[in-house]
């Protein structure tokens, strides 16, 4: 199989490395204004600015090309399958782009009274709605801004909960193949941590669970589809075990693409979920944002949720601020309105039947590659996966002595973007692949060809692979010394990187 390059890359300087050319971004003629006094001359003066000494110097037609050239180097769901587990990076439909760029919710002022925003009011209702009923949770905030906040959330509606209980409970359970948000999450909530091992298959242990767990655990963070793509099996006695010491589940919806109208969280006895809208619900995802981390929860711990809370009074709608047991705010505003309008955009589209074939779809493209693959990479457990799937570097050292890492590194030069690798921690050497739903056929197949013709590079010529990527703007990185010292902004030549 040929490889292909996924644009036309050149070197290009940071713009602050262009000469000073004394270029400016724009010429204007000088204005024809009425004689100022002395006085407007002088505070004019005072608020220009002639020397921005070390500013870079680009005409308009330079600073296009400079950025034109960076957005070159980008890699993007547009150009070809980007298959991170766990991730989700699925293709996000214009239409979605469309509406949320209406001046109607572009010209909002998130400061603006209840009685001017309420068309923005009820786009945020009816997604509470239509989450309510794909998750079967009475109550929802919209107000987290990421997935990470909807754990600290969710966490905070447990320990609030426990509180007005009267109970001071010092430990949150974690999977070792738990998302490492979730210990972080726990642990900014003001609990301790407890590690609860895997099974042969990857899947909770439940007689390890039923060791940790005691009155002195606040509740469990369950990953299901846990981060090998499987549906616990074990969900009610593991839900049974956590409830009888009195303890509450946080579920972490990540991966609730795989079960959108097929099983609801809720009935099969979780306490609180967060959802990343901007995985399930496509919206623009990668580079730190933007996201939107709604949070759900029981009957008993919808009390506790963020205010204000988005409430519909006959034909107005509004935001609440009365909910005296409230954990307060998480968020600026209520949450991030651009994405929330996206998702919702997305859920009507799609409608009912559309959103579950979603999740069947990606569930038969993970097993599609699963299928094909498991004869030349290993296979991480034989239990049935949903969405994505995970292989271990169990037999690839065979291929001419190359890693996860260097496999992953060549995908680039056959134009994909690298897998999920090394995680979970559960699994050595990990390779974790999520293709989603947006994937055809083809493109699966194109995947599987070029996961094999890299076996063959392997055997006939490894260096190639151990070198790889050969045809990326970037070639192979000091990894290690990036992670031990990172320099984290530019300097100019002969001046000392800060520490």
């Amino acid at each position: 199989m040929s490889t292909r390059a996924s644009g036309y890359f050149q070197e290009e300087p940071l713009s602050f490395e262009y000469p000073e050319t004394g270029q400016k971004g724009v010429k204007l003629r000088e204005p024809d204004l009425p004689q100022v006094t002395p006085h407007q001359a002088m505070a004019g003066a005072a608020l220009r600015s002639d020397g921005l000494e070390g500013l870079p110097q680009l005409s308009e037609f330079e600073t296009i090309r400079h950025f034109t050239r960076l957005s070159k180097m980008n890699v993007s769901i547009d150009a070809a399958m980007y298959p991170l587990g766990s991730c989700t990076m699925k293709y996000n439909p214009r239409i979605n782009e469309v509406t949320a760029r209406r001046g109607g919710f572009t010209g909002v002022h998130p400061l603006m009274p209840d009685e001017l925003v309420q068309g923005t009011l009820e786009v945020l209702h009816r997604l509470q709605e239509a989450l309510e009923e794909m998750t079967g949770f009475p109550g929802v905030s919209l107000q987290p801004a990421a997935g990470a906040q909807g754990e600290l959330t969710g966490v905070l509606l447990i320990r609030a909960r426990l509180a007005a209980k009267g109970e001071r409970r010092r430990y949150v359970l974690v999977p070792d193949s738990a998302h490492g948000t979730n210990p972080a999450s726990a642990a900014l909530a003001g609990f301790e941590v407890r590690e609860v091992k895997s099974d042969a298959q990857g899947c909770i242990d439940l007689e390890h669970l039923r060791a940790q767990m005691d009155e002195d655990v606040a509740g469990l963070m369950l990953t299901n589809p846990n981060t090998l793509g499987i549906f616990e099996p074990h969900i009610f006695a593991i839900a049974e075990t956590v409830h009888a010491k009195g303890g509450y589940i946080y579920c972490d919806g990540a991966n609730m693409n795989a079960q959108v109208g097929i099983a609801r969280p809720a009935d099969f006895g979780m306490d609180v979920l967060h959802l990343n809208l901007h995985k399930t619900f496509s919206t623009p995802h990668g580079g730190g944002g933007p996201g939107a981390g709604p949070c759900l929860c029981s009957e008993e711990l919808r009390p506790y949720l963020p205010v204000p809370r988005v409430e519909r009074d006959n034909a107005r709608y509004l935001l609440n601020w009365d909910a005296p047991q409230s954990i307060g705010k998480v968020s600026t505003f209520f949450g991030n309105t651009g994405i929330l309008v996206r998702a919702l955009s997305y859920v009507l589209a799609m409608g009912g039947d559309g959103l579950k074939e979603m999740s069947e779809v990606a569930v038969l493209n993970a097993n599609y590659l699963r299928h094909k693959l498991q004869g030349d990479l290993q296979l991480a457990t034989q239990a049935p996966t949903l969405h994505e799937v995970v292989f271990s570097d169990q037999g690839l050292a065979e291929h001419g002595g190359i890693t996860t890492s260097d496999l992953a590194k060549r995908l680039i030069d056959y134009g994909f973007h690298p897998p999920t690798v090394y995680f979970p921690l559960t699994v050595h050497g990990a390779l974790m692949v999520e293709p989603t739903e947006s994937e055809p056929k083809a493109e699966l197949d194109r995947f599987v060809d070029a996961i094999r013709a890299i076996l063959a590079e392997g055997d006939n010529n490894p260096e190639l692979v151990k070198t790889a990527p050969h045809l990326a703007p970037r070639r192979r990185l000091d990894e290690t010394a990036a992670a031990r010292h990172p320099i984290l902004r530019w300097t100019r030549d002969g001046e000392t990187p800060p520490k």
